[in-house]
């Protein structure tokens, strides 16, 4: 699962975009409820302070026909959001256990909804009128995630606005956020008053629950480097925009946790961090195969890796779009390569060497050993296994050795790189013709 960034900068007076949202929440859904094995995330979005627990476990109900469901581990769920134990289900926020059946009225729906169980599978779900105490109407399934990162009822409103008295300097009647949530409107840009919803916010980590062995983590890359950099950033245009007497913004510790502080979390869990492009036994550097563009045949350092390897090989181009042009290009020098969708139909396939598209900017060869394999998993650092181990693990009998090869290795250019000349095209024709030759 990916957990994207907001991808809007601190203090901006504009949300992101709802797919965004609803991405994040369902991902933070899949990890709480230990639905997922790999989370991608960036290191400066790991740093931004969320809802707790509790609001998406009072807010998030997923109820399907025929599946199994936990009468224990959803009383759990519901005691952790703070719903009432009622005999007779009336109000949101409410829910009632008779026999096989479970009440439910979750909070932000309209209707409550009852779930009739047969033995731990779930045998019908209807909706009942709360006030007769009928069932109304079957549904197949109840999927019920929240709209927003934080609660807008009224008891959090109140909160928002008390919370504001409190942290913030200034007449809070002269802001316009301040104004907007006491009539229930959620401003652009509300985001980053997220903790002011909340007595206590939460992290990723909160997600990650607190036993030290659920989770492993890997720090790919100088994260410390980039944490130092984004809060120099952050206080910046903090300090920049708290110069401005008609904004009213918190403190970027109040938004954002401290690099400290996001050590010391992920410190509780087993870390894996691996730094810079040192080689590993089980990721180790790829064979020059730059094409050569001065050369009659630019292509030929990769025709004779492909003709001379034992390794099984990926090209893999940043898009559809250039493993067409990739394509176009291997071919005109003799190298057809199939073309596969994943590195699983790939893995799946008997070809040596194939053509997919994929978000991977630098390539690496993948080895492993059918002999070695184990004894890596079995090394101290576990965290090791969230690398490839989603992927690899059918294929321990006979050890893996893939060649992931990119852009980047073919053309000597980083993706940065490529994209600054795909905007150069615009006014310079000199570059067109240069990277058309290309």
């Amino acid at each position: 699962a990916l957990f994207p960034d907001w991808e809007t900068l601190p203090y901006d007076t504009f949300s992101p975009h709802q797919d965004l949202i609803s991405e994040r929440l369902a991902t933070l859904w899949r990890i709480h409820s230990g639905e997922c094995d790999v989370v991608l995330l960036p290191a400066t979005t790991a740093l931004t302070r969320l809802a707790p627990p509790s609001f998406l476990a009072g807010t998030t109900f997923q109820f399907k026909q025929k599946t199994k469901l936990d009468e224990a581990a959803l009383k759990s769920q519901l005691t952790l959001a703070g719903y009432n134990h009622v005999s007779q289900v009336v109000s949101p926020g409410e829910y009632a256990v008779r026999g096989g059946l479970i009440d439910l009225f979750p909070m932000g729906s309209p209707v409550p909804y009852r779930v009739d169980l047969f033995d731990n599978e779930v045998d019908s779900i209807r909706t009942f009128d709360p006030d007769t105490q009928r069932s109304l109407y079957p549904v197949p399934e109840v999927r019920l995630l929240p709209g927003r990162e934080f609660p807008m009822d009224e008891a959090a409103r109140n909160t928002f606005r008390q919370r504001w008295r409190e942290k913030l300097e200034g007449d809070p009647t002269k802001s316009r956020i301040y104004k907007d949530i006491a009539q229930g409107i959620a401003t652009a840009g509300i985001e980053y008053y997220l903790p002011l919803f909340f007595e206590q916010t939460g992290t990723i980590f909160s997600y990650l629950g607190q036993d030290e062995k659920r989770a492993q983590l890997v720090l790919h890359g100088e994260v410390d480097a980039a944490l130092d950099h984004f809060w120099i950033d952050t206080r910046e245009r903090h300090r920049f925009i708290a110069a401005d007497p008609t904004r009213t913004v918190l403190a970027p510790e109040d938004i954002f946790q401290r690099s400290e502080e996001f050590f010391v979390n992920a410190n509780r869990h087993a870390v894996l961090a691996l730094r810079g492009r040192d080689a590993v036994e089980w990721a180790r550097p790829l064979p020059d195969v730059a094409a050569d563009r001065t050369a009659t045949e630019p292509l030929a350092a990769l025709g004779r890796h492909l003709d001379s390897t034992p390794h099984r090989v990926l090209i893999v181009a940043e898009s559809e779009g250039r493993r067409e042009s990739l394509l176009e290009l291997l071919r005109d020098h003799k190298i057809e390569p199939p073309s596969v969708s994943s590195l699983a139909e790939f893995e799946a396939s008997d070809e040596k060497f194939c053509i997919t598209a994929a978000p991977l900017a630098a390539g690496f060869h993948w080895f492993e050993p059918a002999a070695e394999a184990p004894e890596r998993r079995a090394a101290p650092s576990e965290g090791a296994a969230a690398l490839g181990g989603a992927v690899g693990e059918g294929r321990r009998g006979s050890g893996i050795s893939i060649q992931f090869i990119t852009e980047t290795e073919l053309f000597a250019s980083s993706p940065q790189g490529r994209r600054r000349r795909k905007q150069e095209q615009v006014s310079s024709v000199e570059a067109l013709i240069k990277d058309l030759s290309e």
